[in-house]
Formats: structure tokens, C-alpha cells, sequence
């Protein structure tokens, strides 16, 4: 890989839930390595994820959602959150090209970024649902108001259209320097953190409204045939914590059902991101008022 005019450096990610950010991480690179959920603050920890071409490598922060406050839970990702945007050469907003107005959320979002010195790329994503291609400036227009945006970009994560657009567009604004990471390298996680992520995605996928906020992932074994060159499967033990004793009951469905399923579609992505056969075995655990408990969220890895 030529060092000659190549740029890398770390762009945070930010946008309110569901405009498409980890569908856009997951198609520029080609996989899946973000949770992907329709409900609201699918990812809690500043998640990085590496793009790398020929030309450049960007390191996105995939971070928590920029929002008020509730509980403890919402104190850590509010400053992972700014944390991360004092750690980045550059800000990649995702708006939606329907968009005509400024949302309660992303009001949030642009005084933050009023008040930063980063350069701002808006993503206007979703394009594919227009009738007219050009009706994504509308929307843009409505954000440019707000912030003086380094560059525009139309895109559809969905059909993969105008991505290349968007790494180039983040690519002008990075630092003239080699690549950060090595070139295979996809997540800056490990696995056992990666395996907890796909089971509360999957947690998510499968469950009702009440229950996302409300449920975290703790990988209490994780024994690979990486660390351990005997075994020829990957046994994974976890324990999924929710607040109330309902959302127990919804998680393991009538006679297991959901849990089953659930565990069934986790191991799966499992054994296609690490390469080897999972065992994966879940129980659930009701833990009233976790997520306001800065002991147990330190336990559970949301160090506040």
C-alpha cells in the first residue's frame, strides 16, 4: 500500500437513530460489523469500524446517540459521545433526504456541532426513496442553515449508490498520513465484545418496544478455539439483564421460543464472522434499576 498522497484518520458518525448509520458503515465495508436495529440507540459504546481503499482509511466512531439524558446509562453514552468528537479529525452527519425540517433530536446534534471546529460532511442518506434525485438539496438545506457543511453527499446505504462518494468526501478533510490500522482490520473490538453486540441486536430484532432500553448483553465465557487450540468450537456463555420480570417473559416467549430464536440467528452470524462453530448458550436475568446503577453498568462495560 503506496504512503504517497494517502490520508487516514478517525471521522465520528452521527445522526438520530434510524437516518442509517450502521447500514452505511456495513456497506462501505461490505460487512456486517454494526448493530442494525430499527429501535433508537441500538449502539452504546463509540464502536470503530475501519474503511480501508487504496486511497484512504477511515476509522469511523459509530457513536451513541447525542440526546438528553434519563438514567446513568445515558450520562456514559452522552459522554462517550462527546468524548468521541474530541478524538476526530472529522464529522460525517447522517441526515434523510425526505427530510423538510429539523427534528427535536438533531437539534441536539447541530448545537453540538455548532459549537465544534470539525469540518462536517452531511450525509444525505436514503435517496432511493425520491421521486426526484435532485429533492435531496431540499433536505440538505434545511441542515446547511445550521451548520456550513465541507461537503454534501446524496446516497442510498440500501443500494449501496454514492458511496464511494462519501469516503472521498471524509477523505479530503483527514490528515496526509499512512493507514492506522492494518488493512484486514474491520473493528477495533473484540470478540467477545463483537459476540455480545450480535446477540443484543438479535435481542432487539426480535423483541417488543418495551424491552430494548432495557436489556444488556454480559459474556460471562468466551473460550475459542483461537485461545484454546484443543477445543474445535467457540463456547459462549451469556447472561441477558433486562429491568423488569415482564420483559424476562417476552425475551424467552412462550415455551422458549423467542429465546431460542434468538440464540439461533446469533450464533449463526457468529460462526460467519469468527470462522468456527459456536456453542451458545443464553439465560436471562431480571436486575431492577441496572441501567441506573453506575456499579453494575461498570460491570457490564459502560465504565462511567
Amino acid at each position: 500500500m503506496s504512503d504517497n498522497g494517502y490520508r487516514s484518520g478517525f471521522t465520528a458518525l452521527l445522526g438520530r437513530p434510524n437516518v442509517g448509520k450502521s447500514s452505511i458503515i456495513n456497506a462501505l465495508l461490505k460487512e456486517k460489523v454494526a448493530a442494525v436495529s430499527p429501535k433508537p440507540q441500538t449502539t452504546r459504546n463509540a464502536v470503530r469500524c475501519i474503511y480501508t481503499s487504496e486511497r484512504e482509511q477511515i476509522i469511523f466512531v459509530d457513536t451513541p446517540g447525542i440526546h438528553t439524558p434519563k438514567h446513568a446509562l445515558g450520562e456514559f453514552m452522552m459522554k462517550e459521545a462527546e468524548e468521541s468528537l474530541s478524538q476526530v479529525d472529522a464529522v460525517c452527519y447522517v441526515v434523510e433526504a425526505r427530510d423538510r425540517e429539523v427534528s427535536e433530536k438533531d437539534r441536539l446534534i447541530l448545537d453540538v456541532l455548532a459549537q465544534s471546529p470539525l469540518p462536517v460532511i452531511l450525509a444525505v442518506n436514503k435517496t432511493d426513496k425520491l421521486e426526484s434525485a435532485e429533492d435531496y438539496k431540499k433536505a440538505a438545506s434545511v441542515y446547511e442553515e445550521y451548520i456550513k457543511a465541507a461537503a454534501v453527499v446524496p446516497l442510498s446505504a440500501n443500494n449501496g449508490v454514492g458511496l464511494a462518494e462519501l469516503a472521498a468526501a471524509i477523505s479530503a478533510q483527514l490528515p496526509a498520513q499512512t493507514a492506522i490500522y492494518p488493512e484486514d482490520m474491520l473493528m477495533d473490538s473484540t470478540e467477545r465484545f463483537l459476540a455480545s453486540e450480535v446477540i443484543r441486536e438479535k435481542i432487539l430484532r426480535n423483541t417488543d418496544e418495551e424491552v430494548p432500553h432495557s436489556v444488556a448483553v454480559l459474556i460471562d465465557e468466551f473460550k475459542s478455539p483461537d485461545e484454546f487450540p484443543d477445543k474445535k468450537i467457540c463456547d459462549i456463555r451469556a447472561t441477558i439483564i433486562v429491568d423488569r420480570p415482564g420483559q424476562k417473559g417476552i425475551i424467552i416467549g412462550k415455551k422458549g421460543e423467542k429465546l431460542k430464536r434468538i440464540g439461533s440467528e446469533a450464533r449463526k452470524e457468529l460462526e460467519e464472522k469468527f470462522g468456527y462453530k459456536v456453542f451458545l448458550q443464553l439465560w436471562v436475568k431480571v436486575k431492577p434499576g441496572w441501567r441506573k446503577s453506575q456499579e453494575e453498568l461498570r460491570r457490564l462495560g459502560y465504565g462511567v
